[in-house]
């Protein structure tokens, strides 16, 4: 339990991340470079950047519940929904926006998911 409560934190931190880069930093010169945005395209779609980190918050989120959660069982069950999430929001990033967010989303939550269903 605990080296999949670790993964799980790890994989929330890096989605509390994003939330941050995607709400505070899209226009400033971190979140420039990083989204390889320029100053007005950032500007212009920075509603929407917010948006997204909110969602990656609300992934975040669930993954700490599954870790606070007294009940291991039902524990077990919300880390797995939220993986999932997490999986599919990372394909379809990679598919639509950029193929490097399979590697950087969907790649420690599908190693989060097998290591929960192998020791949990």
């Amino acid at each position: 339990m605990i080296a999949e409560n670790i993964f799980a934190g790890l994989v929330a931190l890096l989605h509390f991340y994003f939330l941050y880069l995607e709400m505070f930093l899209w226009t400033k010169p971190q979140g420039l470079k990083i989204f390889r945005n320029t100053p007005q395209k950032a500007e212009d779609s920075k509603i929407l950047a917010a948006n997204q980190g909110l969602y990656n918050g609300f992934l975040a989120a669930g993954l700490v519940c599954s870790i606070v959660h007294p009940d291991n069982y039902f524990a077990f069950q919300i880390r797995v929904f939220f993986y999932v999430c997490v999986i599919i929001a990372g394909i379809y990033g990679a598919l639509t926006a950029n193929k490097k967010i399979f590697f950087v989303q969907a790649l420690p939550a599908i190693l989060g998911l097998i290591l929960s269903l192998t020791l949990g």
